[in-house]
């Protein structure tokens, strides 16, 4: 490879990572109602609790602990896709990154196991809910598992 082709792919991969930091830009400023920094802060306590707790229920199918498991490894880890000191997406990509994961591990086990494992107060949950994609970011009432 000479080093006219490794500048191009290095050109390329930059292009790309500029991208997804506007998407990321605009998504947050699109949806600033979807969990502000000041909740975000707030929950990431619980939030974090119940990753825990989740990622080590055995009655979770195993790819959906293997999810919550990495979500944790990289909340966790001081190396972001964006770095947190940047304003709005510094932290956007977190969010983002937990709201998928979330909307991964409900459409595998359902909305049933956030709610018995959530540690924190119902307003709470209902911000996670809400972050999850669950309509009205409420639980359905046929869920009569609560801690």
């Amino acid at each position: 490879m000479t080093w006219q082709t490794l500048l191009g792919i290095l050109a390329g991969l930059v292009a790309v990572y500029v991208a997804l930091l506007v998407a990321l830009w605009v998504y947050a400023r699109r949806h600033p109602d979807t969990v502000g920094m000041k909740d975000a802060l707030r929950l990431l306590p619980d939030l974090l609790r119940v990753l825990h707790r989740l990622a080590g229920d055995r009655t979770l199918p195993r790819s959906v602990r293997i999810k919550l498991a990495l979500l944790l490894a990289y909340l966790l880890s001081p190396l972001d896709l964006v770095p947190d000191f940047l304003p709005v997406i510094g932290y956007a990509d977190d969010v983002i990154v937990v709201a998928v994961i979330l909307r991964s591990v409900i459409r595998s086990a359902g909305p049933g196991p956030l709610r018995r494992h959530w540690p924190g107060t119902p307003a709470g949950l209902r911000t996670i809910e809400r972050l999850a994609g669950l309509p009205g970011g409420t639980l359905p009432s046929t869920t009569a598992e609560h801690p």
